[in-house]
């Protein structure tokens, strides 16, 4: 029989193998707040790998929002929701996120990832399908494998493939079915193609659910998302407080009301887990009314991310094609990419590598995200550590 001190060997030989196929991730401490500057190591560099779309992860208002809600509410609930961990302001801001959204209601959890995981299994039996896109974020994989549903996967974008499993689902008896994408695909930028998606769902009589974490706050009309964006609405909606939404934590689900009651009865994240502490909750609601007036924010991030891609691709960057803040810069290896990040490191750019299990082995890339926060002159300077970098490593000419 083996004993721990084998099974501590065999995690060192698994961590030696992640760190010679250059696929080890290393986390590096910012000093002060979040936001388009950071410190690392007494350097400041210019950030552009958070998802602090609109800059209001240090803002201000947001701050004095979660002292306020602190001062009145306390540290934290102490309790799950349905104990005595239920405030008056969690169901204010449920009730903010359900009209913002064009919802009936909404539940909020912990983090998107617990409202993912534990969205699925409450609503969905054996007699149902789920149909899911192929790159879909982990924590759809995550829900969807947690319930009984009969799973269905459809390729990244392709409707015909969409089309094809849902008439497999219906020719296998499904009761109900249930679409589920990204309403924004992360690594790559790409937004879901939300009015095919509608209407295959109409014709064949399934819902829609998305995920519209990189979308939510500056999407669509006053940043009411993917569906927005598209002029649509979906079933279901998840999203969370953790990006553009000041960036702190937390997660929702907003729907109709019966989805949303049926999960306060059985989904597990939120029957087992702490209720949001009062910063977070104030802070969110301070969120939403900044966001709703915040168009100048949004043309600021849109025009950065134009400049952005433009600069990258008169550089010779192999870029992924699309127009939203989310841009990818194509490398192929995970070893490229990880010394790309750290060559940029030392010019100033703080940049994240992301390579396989993250993205397919042979698609490593750098992911930049833009901020409303960076400057023209912010975006100059980066450029020209991209462009010094590139040709130190050959990745351009």
């Amino acid at each position: 029989m083996a004993d721990k001190a084998a099974f501590l060997d065999h995690l060192g030989t698994v961590l030696a193998g992640i760190e010679a196929e250059g696929l080890f991730k290393r986390e590096r401490l910012i000093h002060g707040a979040q936001g388009a500057h950071v410190t690392m190591q007494g350097q400041q560099m210019l950030n552009l790998c958070a998802n602090n779309y609109l800059g209001l992860a240090d803002d201000p208002r947001l701050v004095a929002a979660a002292k306020a809600a602190m001062d009145a509410g306390g540290y934290g609930m102490a309790s799950v929701r349905f104990i005595c961990g239920t405030a008056d302001a969690h169901r204010a801001l449920e009730s903010r996120l359900a009209a913002f959204l064009g919802a009936k209601d909404a539940i909020l959890f912990a983090a998107c990832f617990d409202a993912n995981g534990g969205l699925f299994e409450p609503l969905l039996g054996p007699e149902d399908a789920v149909i899911s896109d192929s790159l879909n974020h982990a924590s759809i994989i995550d829900g969807i494998r947690l319930c009984k549903a009969r799973r269905y996967r459809y390729a990244n974008a392709d409707m015909a493939d969409l089309e094809a499993q849902l008439q497999a689902a219906r020719d296998g008896g499904a009761r109900f079915i249930l679409i589920a994408t990204d309403g924004v695909f992360s690594m790559d930028g790409y937004l879901a193609k939300l009015p095919e998606i509608k209407a295959l769902a109409d014709r064949y009589g399934a819902m829609v659910m998305v995920d519209d974490c990189h979308a939510t706050g500056f999407m669509g009309p006053q940043g009411r998302g993917t569906p927005a964006h598209f002029g649509l609405s979906v079933d279901i909606l998840t999203g969370t407080l953790g990006k553009a939404l000041g960036g702190a934590l937390g997660g929702y689900v907003a729907g109709p009301q019966a989805v949303i009651d049926l999960l306060r009865q059985r989904a597990r994240p939120y029957l087992f887990s702490n209720a949001l502490p009062p910063a977070v909750v104030g802070a969110g609601l301070a969120a939403l009314e900044i966001v709703e007036a915040a168009d100048d924010l949004r043309t600021q991030l849109f025009d950065n991310a134009a400049y952005w891609r433009a600069g990258l691709a008169d550089l010779g960057f192999d870029l992924l094609p699309g127009a939203h803040p989310i841009v990818p810069v194509m490398l192929g290896e995970a070893r490229l990419a990880q010394d790309m990040a750290a060559e940029l490191g030392r010019l100033g750019v703080h940049v994240a590598g992301f390579f396989f299990p993250v993205v397919p082995k042979g698609r490593a890339r750098i992911r930049t995200q833009m901020n409303a926060r960076l400057t023209r002159a912010d975006l100059d300077v980066a450029l020209d550590a991209f462009a010094k970098a590139g040709r130190k490593l050959g990745v351009i000419a």
